[in-house]
């Protein structure tokens, strides 16, 4: 008899255990402490809300919702009283929370999320739920779960305001179910901004009444499917049937969306340059005479070591005053659309030698002094920025804009790494961190022989390695981070999903979470346990992280191939005879070289035990071509 309190001690502490891995909130909070005890969510289960405010009841509903389809259970909304769960607004402001961070006690009685704003009890609730289990992201009925909720307080804050991602619908247009199911998928980790790219090459997707041929003309091309930029040029009277837009009515519709998920929405007209959509409308906006397509794929632009030029001028011309016009009437309606303060306006990738052709630019610089197109591009954006300040709006672009001396209002998007950002605050400018090669996410993510075909590679690794504040950078000048998904290859959701999930938890950690609470192996073992979240909500995600890191280098005539695990506690198999390895197979343990007659190297990944990685096999040529 003596023995069985101790018996009991072992299967509370094996429970404990247990409870301890089911912890895995991603971005990790300021604060994590565990409790002893769970809260089981049963059928007729109540959220009460303390006060009556439209946004803290709207967040309510969401949460209700979040439980009611998965679990099949029956749950209501109602303001005061007590509740299985209640949301909180404090009536004594916290000041160490901010206007979106949460406290969230879990306890065997219930659960209480308190929050100074309404934003920080829908974050609070996203918390919530990914203490419960993984079947509470399935989009229907789960039965046989017990749904229930480690006991634990969260004290938690975002370190950033800007917390973003940006969605390129242009090169491939996707519907309004779509974009609602990318906001769905963002606010579960906590991103609050939405910076939609609207315009560009190869189609414009939003409807300005004042200027229908944009949409009627600059909407659509012809459809060419295969690898991308393999793309012919449209044959004479091809039909131009693919693309499509979105009615003002679908904007304010996604706008109201995001707004009851508390995301703002960032909308981009890409100007000068990237606007073959725009003249293809209106070419009368070009220094060129056209005539011009809306791109379908095939190249129009020649990239060399530090530059590119046009083989099509995609630009719109800045010493055309039509130009400014026509943008006063887009940014009218922009503006009358979206609430947020700033518009984008681009910036990007222009073009310029096309204008160093033209009369009218050469007039241009003459009239206004300007030495050189640089000067120009500046020109341009201070006059577009004064039409964006006209509309009660302010103006921020790609780093670009920087070039021959930035506007005095504007924030500046650092893209092509962290420099301009560090210029543009040095200078005093407010500026966003989005820089390639941390944080764009349409680079392939893990060994590119079994990956779409992308210029180039960023693992997850790397992407966690970002930091939003450079060294010396005055931090309150920097509004935050973000994480871009350019679509040129992207013609379908399902590979939206693939190429941001899981690499955007790790941006969310880096934008969300406390510098000094990140850590790589514990994120790791986190989004292995969200691979469960994301196949119960039927997300599409990328297991790359499994895959090995293969290098070589020349070995006396042979090629010698060095394999590294991305994680910790990856195994990795391989065979040279041409049969498929498992982990019965030669076990990697060191540089291998690779004998003359070897045709091919095969590999495969183990973890704990379980196949997790996909079959790789590449050729010697391959190897050969990767060689140091």
């Amino acid at each position: 008899m003596k023995r069985y309190p101790f018996f009991l001690f072992l299967l509370l502490t094996i429970a404990a255990q247990s409870q301890t891995k089911k912890i895995a909130i991603i971005p990790e909070p300021v604060s994590v402490t565990e409790k002893a005890g769970t809260f089981i969510l049963k059928n007729n289960f109540t959220i009460s809300v303390s006060a009556n405010d439209a946004d803290a009841l709207g967040a309510a509903k969401q949460l209700l919702n979040a439980l009611t389809v998965p679990t099949g259970y029956k749950g209501s909304v109602k303001q005061g009283g007590s509740g299985a769960i209640q949301l909180r607004l404090l009536s004594s402001p916290d000041n160490s929370l901010g206007n979106e961070g949460y406290k969230l006690s879990v306890s065997p009685g219930g659960v209480v999320i308190s929050a100074n704003k309404a934003a920080g009890l829908f974050y609070g609730s996203q918390t919530l739920l990914q203490l419960l289990p993984k079947d509470i992201e399935s989009k229907k009925a789960v039965s046989g779960i017990s749904w229930s909720a480690p006991a634990v307080d969260v004290t938690d804050q975002p370190r950033f305001g800007w917390r973003g991602m940006m969605f390129d619908v242009s090169r491939h247009f996707f519907t309004k179910a779509e974009v609602k199911q990318f906001i769905d998928d963002m606010v579960k980790y906590k991103y609050n901004m939405l910076h939609w790219h609207l315009t560009d090459d190869e189609g414009w997707r939003i409807e300005i009444k004042s200027l229908p041929k944009l949409t009627e003309v600059g909407a659509w091309r012809v459809k060419r499917e295969g690898k991308w930029a393999n793309s012919t040029n449209p044959f004479p009277n091809e039909p131009k049937t693919y693309g499509g837009f979105y009615t003002q009515d679908d904007i304010k519709e996604v706008v109201q969306y995001a707004k009851e998920r508390f995301v703002t929405i960032l909308p981009e007209v890409d100007v000068p340059g990237h606007s073959l959509a725009t003249v293809a409308a209106y070419p009368e906006l070009s220094c060129s005479p056209g005539p011009f397509e809306v791109t379908a794929g095939a190249p129009f632009m020649m990239w060399y070591n530090g530059g590119h030029d046009a083989l099509v001028d995609n630009t719109v011309c800045p010493a055309n005053e039509n130009v400014y016009a026509f943008l006063d009437k887009v940014f009218t309606e922009l503006a009358q659309l979206f609430p947020f303060e700033y518009i984008h306006v681009g910036g990007d990738e222009t073009a310029k030698n096309y204008w160093e052709k033209y009369d009218q630019v050469k007039e241009l610089m003459k009239r206004e002094g300007l030495k050189n197109m640089d000067e120009v591009q500046s020109y341009f954006v201070k006059r577009v920025e004064k039409i964006v300040t006209s509309k009660g709006k302010k103006l921020i672009g790609w780093e670009e804009i920087i070039q021959g001396g930035l506007p005095p209002s504007a924030t500046v998007m650092s893209w092509k790494g962290i420099e301009k950002g560090i210029e543009a605050a040095k200078m005093g400018h407010k500026v966003v961190m989005t820089p390639a090669p941390f944080v764009y996410l349409d680079y392939y993510q893990g060994e590119p022989s079994v990956e779409p075909p992308v210029y180039a590679g960023l693992r997850m690794k790397k992407v966690y390695e970002f930091d939003p504040v450079p060294s010396g950078v005055d931090a309150s000048l920097v509004l935050g981070g973000q994480a871009n998904l350019w679509t040129e290859q992207l013609s379908r959701f399902r590979s939206v999903q693939y190429m941001l999930w899981p690499r955007a938890l790790a941006v969310s950690e880096s934008i969300w979470s406390p510098k000094e609470k990140k850590n790589w192996d514990s994120f790791v073992e986190k989004v292995q346990q969200h691979f469960g979240r994301f196949d119960a909500a039927q997300t599409r995600y990328a297991r790359s992280m499994y895959d090995p890191i293969i290098t070589t280098r020349e070995s006396r005539g042979y090629v010698e191939v060095t394999m590294a695990g991305e994680i910790e506690g990856l195994d990795i198999y391989y065979s040279i005879d041409e049969t498929i390895p498992d982990n019965y197979f030669p076990k990697y343990t060191s540089p291998i070289v690779l004998p003359s007659d070897a045709a091919h190297l095969k590999v495969i990944t183990y973890k704990d035990g379980k196949k997790v990685g996909q079959p790789i096999s590449l050729s010697i040529a391959e190897l050969r071509e990767r060689m140091q």
